[in-house]
């Protein structure tokens, strides 16, 4: 298991936990990162991520990226 911000651009990943408070983990379940989902990174520019989750593309904070645990 990994955070979601070292996986390699277009590697399909899938959610295993969400860390983080309480809130942070309830922003990122409205955003689609439920465990079991699948992700991918789209593009990594300076601090933000582009992701790709249940068909849309979701622009998150490289901070944010970390608190997502795929494998």
């Amino acid at each position: 298991m990994m955070p979601l911000g070292f996986s390699e651009i277009g590697e399909a990943q899938i959610v295993r936990r969400i860390g983080g408070t309480p809130e942070v983990k309830k922003h990122l379940e409205n955003l689609g990162f439920v465990a079991g989902s699948e992700v991918s990174i789209i593009s990594k520019l300076g601090s933000n991520v582009i992701v790709k989750v249940k068909e849309s593309r979701v622009a998150i904070s490289d901070e944010l990226a970390r608190k997502i645990m795929v494998g």
